[in-house]
């Protein structure tokens, strides 16, 4: 189950059709999830509530259960920081919420960055996810 809720239009929408696309490439199992697109003031006020970080963050993964198979959680995308990423580095807003996505669905299963070899391994299943959902690499500067 998907719930797509848009508080924010500071970048183009992805199409709910999109989004679940995104979410079935990243999940092993079955889910229920909740993607919510805000703006700037409520992304700083839950990173700030919930991380101790006083800005607003790009995405924010809110894990709630995982068990026998079942993902439930909830991932929040700024709008405009999104956007703003996207230009900076040279992307389309699509392939970076695409990339934000399955980034937040794999933290949602488990899944961190918090050393240097989880990292590598995280990078690589991104990577290969996005590639089989037809974006390029999202760690690639080169262009």
């Amino acid at each position: 189950m998907l719930h797509l809720q848009v508080a924010s239009r500071a970048a183009p929408v992805p199409a709910l059709a999109e989004v679940r696309r995104w979410v079935r490439a990243a999940l092993k199992g079955s889910a229920e999830i909740t993607v919510r697109i805000v703006g700037a003031a409520e992304a700083r006020i839950l990173n700030r509530r919930y991380r101790d970080r006083d800005y607003a963050a790009n995405v924010l993964s809110f894990p709630y259960t995982l068990r026998r198979g079942l993902v439930q959680g909830d991932i929040v995308l700024c709008a405009p920081v999104v956007a703003r990423e996207a230009l900076a580095q040279g992307k389309t807003v699509e392939a970076h919420l695409a990339h934000l996505t399955v980034h937040a669905l794999l933290h949602l299963q488990g899944h961190d960055h918090l050393r240097p070899g989880d990292t590598a391994r995280m990078e690589a299943l991104e990577k290969k996810l996005l590639a089989k959902l037809g974006y390029p690499d999202p760690y690639d500067d080169s262009g």
